[in-house]
């Protein structure tokens, strides 16, 4: 059995483990009862915040019926003054399930954990590349991921 870290780097690199598993429900265990999440480049009809395990529960159960994570293939975590905080350049790649076509997506996320849970995600995703693997300006966005 291994065990793993449970400050910031340590549960981020784990989410990614469970993401790239397809273990949803694991990885929203990683947050923490009262976590916060938002999106400030969210566009129109996706969320700019959740707020609760619950909320990031719901928004993550739709997220294998938009997207077929492959790939995290890139992940550069930077640390900050504060141990309890990381910067994360990252980029995902996979498939989107309505069209089939691959996609590529890169991040910045600004990430707070506390005993071993995350409290904090802030991140930083283009819409625009979002709505193309969408299918486009004029697909609808609700409930699509990131």
């Amino acid at each position: 059995m291994t065990t793993r870290g449970t400050g910031p780097e340590d549960v981020f690199r784990h989410g990614i483990e469970l993401l790239l598993a397809k273990d949803f429900d694991g990885w929203v265990e990683l947050v923490a009862e009262d976590g916060v999440f938002e999106f400030p480049f969210a566009p129109p009809g996706a969320p700019r915040r959740l707020d609760g395990k619950e909320a990031v529960r719901a928004y993550m159960t739709a997220f294998p019926d938009h997207m077929d994570l492959e790939d995290i293939p890139y992940v550069e975590i930077h640390h900050t003054r504060d141990p309890d905080v990381v910067i994360v350049e990252m980029r995902s790649e996979g498939r989107s399930v309505s069209t089939g076509r691959p996609f590529e997506m890169t991040y910045v996320v600004v990430v707070t954990v506390k005993n071993g849970l995350i409290t904090h995600y802030r991140d930083y995703w283009n819409p625009l590349t979002a709505l193309e693997i969408a299918g486009g300006t004029d697909a609808p966005f609700a409930g699509s991921p990131r």
